[in-house]
């Protein structure tokens, strides 16, 4: 995996075909928790992840690939959960 200062500047993809093997989940301060009790399975989280780091199935939220979340939030920011319950909090890293 490289680190962030190896990559090409503005982490450019240059190559087509090749961001999975950028693994960008190490550059995380916070990572998204899921509560699967609160979660409505809407999907707005995987619409909305820039990184593609929402995973799902039979069309319901599973969980997250953190080898490429980045931590930014956007997920938890979208979730609407459930009765005034979000599925997704933001934490931060290591706790």
């Amino acid at each position: 995996m490289k680190k962030w200062n190896e990559l090409v500047p503005g982490a450019i993809i240059l190559d087509a075909g090749n961001a999975v093997q950028f693994k960008t989940g190490s550059w995380r301060a916070f990572r998204p928790q899921w509560t699967e009790e609160n979660c409505i399975h809407c999907l707005f989280c995987w619409i909305y992840c820039p990184d593609m780091a929402v995973k799902t199935e039979d069309g319901k939220m599973t969980g997250f690939d953190y080898d490429y979340c980045k931590g930014c939030g956007i997920c938890a920011r979208e979730c609407p959960g459930k009765k005034g319950k979000k599925a997704i909090v933001m934490v931060e890293e290591g706790k």
